[in-house]
């Protein structure tokens, strides 16, 4: 008989480490790759949203995305984020203000910028590959929007990437958000309704931005700041203490006397307001440009801003300096280390009036309305990952002899259940991107040969209404649904869950997407902000009809659902009636006081008919299962934990649920159940 060895740092059991499959899986490639295992819900979303099959570039692209989401090399400028923080560097050698680097960034954050800038995570949602200028660049001017919708395709990298991006996905949605408001401002004969502003130079101006904004290549790709939240009102914009001023002809003399130049760092001309004020968060201070809010003689008032200007030195030296920026100091944050946040003195910046004067929120809320999806976006994919760390992981992990997590039908439940929200959760956010698209381009372009085009709405400004009544429910209930979800996750793997697994290029490093999810139900509107947001939308000019809107788009879609779910289509439509009741007999003090329960009540109902829409079209019965549950734990009267089906009978769905059909079968070869 062999005398037992003791275990040492060495020898003894070492817990095989678990293989995270890519989110997604050429079509051309999927039969050659062994062990695909995508992430269901984000392959079943494309087949609502866009053409069957799914256009070859999409595929191809989402294929390469998912690997290099998952590449060591990636992972480890992750890794790199939280090991290599940003720092300040106010002072020159000899104690002067240092005007030109005084923010460093680490190689990490440096180089996960510069993957998602190629990959195009915001560029592709404005021209299709292949195409010359973006759609929106010329909005007016004669380009064309796809062939699909353009909005898909980009969330869908933007959700397999937020896992690893280490949060430059931040900047990459306020990048997107000011695309789309200069994008608008392009489209208009005039940029600018004011006088005081040389509309022609205001163009070209923005032109130039926007096409930094829009742009594949790193080397000539800007990211923009969005800067709100002051002291005095965090999410209360009104407060804002900013204040902006146009310049006389002198001022602006003497300012350009002072740097020998009137240009920002790309030799375009400065703007003639100067706004001076405090700013208490700055995300993604390293950006190139800004959009902020400053009170005017007119009230409150949205500008654009370079970042930097140029000085002009001694023989004709043109440096790139601080546009009126002085960084107090960084943010020391419970998560998103390497992204740069900031609390922001601002002198003399130099910055162009946006629109109206007095109309600033109006303004800023096209990019307000772009981050929240992104942040509902992100945060599932976030989500994602760590389902696919945890689903990974229960199959490797030894309990009990030679016996695996995945065989434990307790643990299988539990994750099973958190892989229904998530699917839920994932729908949702999606259904805004889907109607993003059809806002921008209308439903013939965003919507042509889609399952999802006989009820997605047929009118441009019908879907801005829909957007304005979901979005808060989108990023209020994604956001807060991932962060309790990826705790679930990291409880799912014991004590090597709670630790900050680095090791391993941070494959297992749950800890790390639970501490960055956590800002998402914070910025951007707390979730009892969102819900003022949603309560007042449903109570304003255009509350009844974005009900309506609502109204017949659920109609649409649990008439698709109808022949195989005619129980839960009528369990649907009974609830979404006691909700419309609600909110359009109660005084809006009242559905005030209940907001946050609204949010709930609703995220409900659209799930429920995203879920059997999403069973219907697949035809699949991992999908039908996921839309019972969901029906039985959300709406209906019904307790689902205390079914009268069997534990066996309820544990086989459970691993359909969190498996799939091909993977349970690997399971169930060594089940000793």
């Amino acid at each position: 008989m062999t005398a037992r060895q003791p275990s040492s740092t060495t020898a003894g059991f070492f817990q095989q480490l678990p293989v995270i499959p890519p989110a997604y899986t050429s079509s051309t490639q999927k039969q050659s790759v062994k062990n695909s295992d995508d992430d269901a819900v984000l392959r079943n979303i494309l087949n609502l949203y866009l053409p069957s099959p799914c256009p070859p570039e999409v595929d191809q692209s989402l294929h390469d995305l998912a690997r290099t989401c998952l590449d060591p090399s990636t992972l480890r400028l992750t890794v790199d984020c939280e090991v290599n923080q940003p720092t300040l560097h106010l002072l020159g050698t000899f104690g002067g203000v240092n005007a030109v680097s005084p923010l460093r960034t680490g190689e990490g954050w440096r180089g996960l910028k510069d993957i998602q800038t190629r990959v195009g995570v915001v560029a592709l949602g404005y021209r299709g590959f292949g195409e010359g200028e973006s759609a929106a660049t010329t909005a007016g001017l004669g380009s064309t929007p796809g062939k699909y919708n353009l909005r898909v395709h980009q969330f869908a990298l933007a959700h397999m990437w937020s896992a690893s991006s280490a949060a430059v996905s931040c900047p990459a949605a306020m990048t997107d958000g000011a695309a789309i408001l200069l994008s608008r401002h392009l489209a208009r004969s005039q940029p600018s309704v004011t006088s005081a502003q040389d509309a022609g130079v205001l163009r070209k101006v923005l032109e130039q931005a926007y096409a930094r904004l829009t742009s594949f290549d790193p080397g000539y790709a800007w990211t923009s700041g969005q800067w709100m939240t002051e002291r005095p009102g965090g999410s209360d914009v009104s407060r804002t203490e900013t204040l902006a001023r146009l310049g006389s002809e002198e001022e602006l003399k003497a300012d350009e006397n002072t740097f020998a130049s009137a240009a920002d760092s790309v030799e375009m001309p400065l703007g003639p307001w100067f706004i001076d004020g405090f700013k208490w968060f700055s995300s993604a201070t390293d950006a190139d440009m800004v959009v902020l809010l400053a009170q005017t003689q007119k009230g409150l008032s949205a500008f654009y801003a370079p970042m930097k200007r140029t000085v002009v030195g001694v023989g004709g030296k043109r440096t790139p300096v601080m546009n009126g920026v002085c960084i107090s100091r960084l943010k020391n944050k419970m998560g998103t280390k390497g992204l740069p946040t900031a609390e922001l003195e601002i002198k003399g910046m130099r910055g162009w009036l946006l629109g109206e004067e007095g109309r600033g929120v109006r303004e800023i809320s096209a990019i307000l309305n772009a981050t929240r999806l992104w942040t509902a976006v992100g945060a599932t994919g976030s989500w994602g990952r760590g389902l696919a760390v945890a689903k990974a992981y229960c199959q490797v992990r030894k309990i009990k002899g030679e016996q695996v997590l995945a065989e434990n039908r307790q643990h299988v439940r539990w994750l099973a259940e958190e892989a229904v929200k998530y699917r839920a959760a994932t729908h949702l956010a999606f259904l805004g991107v889907a109607l993003l698209g059809i806002s921008e381009w209308g439903v013939e372009v965003a919507a042509k040969d889609t399952r999802a085009g006989e009820w997605l709405p047929r009118d441009k400004q019908e879907a801005e209404i829909l957007l304005r009544i979901l979005t808060p429910v989108m990023k209020a209930q994604c956001s807060l649904a991932a962060t309790l979800g990826l705790r679930e996750c990291m409880e799912s793997l014991g004590g090597v869950g709670y630790c900050e697994n680095n090791e391993d290029d941070g494959l297992m490093n749950i800890a790390r997407l639970l501490r960055d999810s956590s800002v998402n139900s914070i910025w951007e509107g707390t979730s009892n902000i969102l819900a003022e947001d949603f309560v007042r939308a449903t109570k304003g000019q255009v509350g009844g009809r974005a009900i309506e809107a609502l109204g017949t788009m659920l109609d649409k879609m649990l008439e698709v659902a109808s022949l195989r779910f005619a129980e839960h289509v009528e369990t649907i439509k009974q609830t979404w009636h006691d909700l419309r009741t609600f909110l359009t007999t109660k005084k809006e003090v009242e559905a005030l006081y209940r907001g946050k329960g609204l949010l709930r009540s609703m995220e409900d109902i659209v799930c429920a008919a995203l879920l059997l829409v999403d069973a219907c079209c697949t035809q699949g019965e991992v999908e039908r299962v996921i839309a019972d549950r969901w029906l039985a734990s959300r709406i209906s009267k019904k307790k689902h934990l205390l079914s009268d089906t069997s534990a066996l009978t309820e544990s086989e769905i459970d691993k359909q649920i969190l498996f799939g059909s091909s993977a349970i079968r690997a399971v169930r070869r060594d089940s000793k159940l």
